[in-house]
């Protein structure tokens, strides 16, 4: 059974006892562990991206199977740029191949995609790709798949203050969470639900820090290629198993 913030209880949940007309409409995930596994393996790092690239389409399906409205994924961070310039554009590539391979599919399932963070200073090639992806798929409703690329939680907030402060009717005392959230990439998407961290590490990495107020955080040890429906369906069962109370009774 993989580790969680949040005991799971049982070894092996179904599908069958997970309430499909209840299931949380939004979760978030840290796609965390390509690396490790490939150095498990004694693979290089970029094979370890690839099945992580197999991993997601495999939990798009989950999500569908489970009645998910949306799924935001931490594709890559501001702080990925800090890793050597031949993994990164490895990345960027990575990202449109999978993004052209899987357009049939995507529109075949009715997944809506939106690309979320700071998509204006990625390369000509990338933005093209995304630009497209997201006119193909713009009236889809059965999931909607946040891609978060490019993303940092601080400099989304840094960025919502500029856009505040750019408004001559926002006053100090109009401010509100209502104006903030507004203003957020994640402005028309709900808060999650559950965030799901893989790879064994217990923290949220600069990621949607304002959405994650009253988010369920589980935080797994399995490798994120080693991600399965299973583990899915356990966190679900998991958090449908759970009171949640906002900070009342």
């Amino acid at each position: 059974m993989p580790a969680s913030s949040h005991p799971l209880h049982k070894e092996n949940w179904s599908i069958n006892d997970i309430e499909i007309n209840k299931t949380p409409p939004h979760i978030a995930i840290i796609m965390d562990g390509n690396g490790r596994w490939a150095k498990s393996k004694k693979k290089p790092r970029t094979l370890g991206h690839k099945a992580g690239v197999e991993s997601l389409k495999n939990t798009i399906k989950a999500c569908l199977d489970l009645n998910i409205k949306y799924l935001s994924v931490y594709t890559f961070s501001k702080e990925n740029w800090k890793r050597p310039e031949k993994e990164t554009s490895f990345l960027m590539n990575l990202l449109s191949l999978a993004i052209k391979q899987e357009t049939k599919n995507l529109i075949e399932k009715n997944v809506k995609v939106k690309m979320i963070g700071d998509i204006a200073s990625l390369d000509k090639k990338t933005i093209k790709t995304i630009a497209s992806i997201e006119e193909k798929t713009k009236t889809f409703n059965n999931l909607q798949l946040n891609i978060m690329i490019n993303y940092g939680s601080r400099q989304e907030i840094l960025h919502c203050i500029q856009e505040i402060l750019k408004d001559k009717n926002i006053t100090p005392e109009s401010l509100s969470e209502k104006c903030i959230e507004k203003h957020l990439y994640t402005s028309t998407i709900p808060d999650p639900d559950i965030l799901i961290r893989s790879g064994g590490e217990s923290r949220i990495s600069n990621f949607l820090l304002w959405q994650l107020s009253y988010t369920e955080l589980f935080f797994i040890d399995t490798l994120w290629p080693d991600f399965s429906e299973q583990d899915l369906i356990n966190i679900v069962a998991s958090y449908q198993n759970r009171h949640r109370r906002f900070g009342g009774l």
